[in-house]
């Protein structure tokens, strides 16, 4: 006669059949549940001329207690971990109309194609110019601007200098200079927009730049709009 983790009696071929047919926990593990259930067995299958050490039942006891405390841990962290996620995207949310910086106002030019970019002017402009430059600050290309409302304004490179000479592909530097409605002078460049909503894809928060949008995490700075 053989007994099972759970107390109950199976004959000969039972116990062979279930030994033989790998019959395991529905979810692959022991739980504390099953941890006690051996160890009643255990306890109520005893040999009474020889029962169990007091200390061996004191750490089993304790063993079960530590599992317990190891799950609700990690349930806790679960918890804690969907609590953040949803913290971040709210934070997120509350960040519509603010300012996003991504902290770098560069542009990639490919050899034989037009560079498209788009830049954020804060205030409307009467006269004012967009500069192409390199890591040094020196001006390639100057593209007029115009009168310009407040909002983001569109913009295409076609790789030339001031000379009309192709530039060699590679990463560039645009900003700009303007002139207010005032009559004060202004700045503003690539990498600066203001948040026009969010989106939320596979766990991961997205703000709208522009016409396209950014990891929310790899923004540099939120300031008020």
């Amino acid at each position: 006669m053989a007994i099972d983790a759970y107390g109950n009696t199976l004959s000969s071929t039972a116990a062979t059949t279930t030994s033989s047919s790998n019959v395991t926990n529905p979810n692959g593990v022991l739980g504390k549940d099953d941890f006690l259930k051996l160890l009643m067995v255990e306890l109520q299958n005893q040999d009474p001329t020889a029962p169990m050490d007091t200390d061996k039942i004191l750490s089993q006891t304790s063993q079960l207690a530590t599992l317990e405390s190891s799950t609700n841990t990690n349930t806790s962290l679960t918890t804690l971990a969907t609590a953040l996620t949803a913290s971040s995207q709210y934070a997120g949310i509350s960040a519509i109309g603010k300012i996003a910086d991504t902290g770098s106002n560069a542009i990639t030019l490919t050899a034989g194609k037009t560079t498209d970019f788009e830049m954020y002017f804060p205030s409307a402009a009467t006269t004012g110019n967009v500069n192409i430059i390199d890591v040094n600050g020196k001006i390639f290309k100057t593209l007029p601007i115009g009168a310009t409302e407040v909002g983001v304004a569109q913009y295409s490179w076609d790789g030339t200098d001031n000379t009309g000479a192709k530039l060699d592909a590679g990463t560039y530097y645009a900003e700009s200079a303007y002139t207010k409605v005032d009559g004060t002078a202004g700045t503003t460049r690539v990498g600066i927009y203001p948040i026009q909503s969010i989106k939320f894809d596979s766990g991961i928060t997205y703000a709208k730049l522009g016409s396209g949008y950014v990891d929310f995490s790899t923004i540099k700075e939120v300031t008020g709009g």
